[in-house]
């Protein structure tokens, strides 16, 4: 129990910092562009809305910019791959019907230099 209040404080307090930034809101076609900021002007986090739902490809930052995740999202649903970059960790996970179908975890020295 004490973990969800602890879970729940966290949500709220990460709302409600949210809030406190407002988002850039860009009309594209059907779908809104929306871009968040983190405290020193860099981008936090962008993707798009389409009918108030997420949509298409969300891409987060850190305060530096560097590229932390890559998620999909079709009609509000978490579908297809997603990358998160952690360290010299790249997590790929694949959604189906918003739900983890395969997780793979790939290092940086296992990638092949061309």
């Amino acid at each position: 129990m004490k973990k969800y209040i602890i879970l729940t404080a966290l949500l709220f307090s990460g709302i409600a910092f949210a809030q406190e930034n407002n988002p850039k809101l860009e009309a594209v076609g059907d779908l809104v562009k929306t871009t968040y900021y983190h405290e020193n002007g860099k981008v936090q986090q962008e993707g798009f809305f389409k009918n108030g739902k997420l949509e298409g490809i969300w891409i987060s930052f850190d305060v530096n910019g560097n590229k932390l995740s890559v998620a999909n999202y079709e009609n509000g649903e978490k579908t297809g791959k997603w990358l998160f970059w952690n360290g010299n960790k790249l997590n790929e996970v694949e959604y189906s019907n918003s739900r983890i179908a395969s997780v793979k975890t790939w290092k940086q020295d296992a990638l092949v230099n061309n």
